[in-house]
């Protein structure tokens, strides 16, 4: 516990000092500062910062926990997500970093505003954004509250110290204190890994006598069947990685980082660098899941029966078994990865209040107004997060993936935007996309849940998420399509 709590002290005074420095030596104070860093990242900074934001409390807790119930198939889950996220670096990626420069976007929501030359867009995108991402808050504030409680400090003090952290740090100086940060946290969260990593294989697993034969012999065989082989259903696969095949188009964190880098060489060197990170980071994460499911399976069978029921418990008690040093900076760094992916998101939001609600709807131009403006509405969504994460409501994982769910409609608009910029022409179309696949999405959730709603078969079949894509998405190609038969 001491140990603990020394490790928590000096990793929030470190990223104090760095949060303090960016606003001494970086930020210059504007608007544009305040949300986009003033479009001057450079490739590292913004790499770690991408990086930090994606992978947060979801893939120490999250994506252990999935893979110790569930086995490889996760892996191939988080592959898939970070396949389609490279994709869309590469290929739509440039187009949104070079428009970005040339209209000065500053919210994700903006963007469609713009491409569909609609100011009511922004207003719309805003408010799904704030519907769909504060469940993702959440989740990150519950990651926390997770660790605090398996310390023996109650959940909810570990909800209020992310929540405060979190704000604290959003408003030093804005993205460059949360960047900065990010990149602190983004290696701290590396190392832990490393480090548990180690532990696990180099001394756990020998220490219970277990060899590469006991290894495989205790994952093939366990009592969720062959843990190395497919174990998911099809559906189930498909409910899961269809909102996270998009996850780099839809949401709006990861979207205004497309913005940030200050040239394109900086943007070629964040994808490159992400890319290798996120790489390294899901095998660690999915390589915890199944030595420790080995580790329990043969030495703590009782255990094993009693993680199936709480896999959010999995890194934590796998933590307990550990030297206290390791899992204080695991601890850590798992709430380094929650709070600088709620940073990422509630300042992401935050903009689309200040610039679609405030400046293009309201009219606004007082940067005195814009300031306490953003100021108030970080407080004000991760306060409504704490409350939900206060609830325990469903898994990190389902929290994540449903959120996903639900911006899953601003997928196909957001592509075909980029690549045909249809203006006012598109918008009959762009409100029926975004009107079908919310109404598959919310009627899902109220059917089955937010965590069942991934999987469950809403006609032929089909998981809701498949449904919300084609739902969304039929609207824009038929037009599309008939467009191209008339010229």
């Amino acid at each position: 516990m001491i140990i603990f709590i020394a490790m928590l002290l000096l990793f929030f005074g470190i990223g104090t000092i760095l949060a303090w420095i960016s606003r001494i030596r970086l930020y210059r104070r504007g608007i544009e500062d305040f949300f986009v860093g003033g479009y001057r990242l450079g490739g590292f900074i913004a790499a770690m910062t991408y990086a930090a934001t994606t992978y947060s409390a979801f893939m120490m807790i999250g994506l252990v926990g999935l893979t110790y119930a569930t086995g490889v198939a996760a892996l191939g889950f988080e592959l898939v997500y970070l396949g389609s996220t490279i994709g869309i670096l590469t290929v739509v990626g440039p187009y949104i970093w070079s428009l970005s420069r040339e209209r000065r976007w500053l919210s994700p929501a903006e963007m469609l505003s713009d491409l569909y030359g609609s100011n009511a867009i922004g207003l719309i995108v805003s408010i799904i954004y704030l519907f769909a991402m504060t469940p993702y808050v959440a989740a990150q504030l519950k990651g926390v509250g997770e660790i605090f409680n398996a310390l023996g400090i109650d959940y909810i003090y570990g909800v209020l110290f992310a929540a405060i952290l979190s704000i604290a740090w959003i408003l030093i100086a804005g993205l460059w204190s949360v960047a900065l940060t990010d990149a602190y946290q983004g290696i701290w969260m590396f190392i832990g890994s490393l480090m548990v990593i180690s532990w696990l294989y180099l001394f756990l697993l020998p220490s219970g006598g277990i060899d590469i034969n006991r290894f495989i012999s205790a994952l093939s065989s366990s009592q969720s069947g062959n843990m190395l082989s497919f174990t998911w259903s099809i559906a189930t696969f498909i409910g899961y990685t269809i909102p996270w095949i998009f996850f780099a188009s839809t949401n709006p964190q990861v979207v205004q980082r497309l913005y940030m880098p200050r040239d394109r060489n900086a943007y070629k060197r964040m994808v490159k660098l992400f890319s290798i990170y996120g790489l390294l980071y899901t095998l660690i994460c999915v390589s915890l899941g199944l030595g420790f499911r080995a580790y329990t399976s043969i030495a703590l069978s009782d255990v094993e029966t009693m993680l199936l029921r709480n896999r959010d418990m999995v890194t934590p008690y796998m933590l307990t078994l550990s030297h206290p040093v390791i899992a204080s900076i695991v601890y850590v760094s798992i709430i380094a990865a929650a709070i600088s992916t709620t940073d990422s998101i509630v300042l992401s939001v935050s903009s689309c209040i200040v610039r679609d609600v405030y400046e293009r709807i309201y009219g606004g131009r007082s940067e005195d107004v814009k300031r306490l403006l953003a100021w108030l509405s970080n407080i004000a969504i991760v306060v409504i997060a704490m409350a939900i994460a206060i609830y325990r409501i469903g898994y990190v994982v389902d929290l994540s993936v449903a959120t996903s769910a639900l911006l899953l409609p601003l997928a196909p608009i957001t592509i075909i935007g980029i690549y045909r910029r249809p203006g006012r022409k598109g918008l009959p179309h762009l409100y029926t996309s975004i009107a079908i696949g919310l109404i598959v999405a919310i009627y899902s959730i109220y059917l089955y849940g937010p965590a069942k709603m991934l999987t469950q078969s809403l006609l032929l079949g089909l998981p809701a998420p498949l449904w919300i894509l084609l739902s969304s998405s039929i609207p824009l190609i038929i037009v599309f399509r008939a467009r191209q038969n008339t010229l």
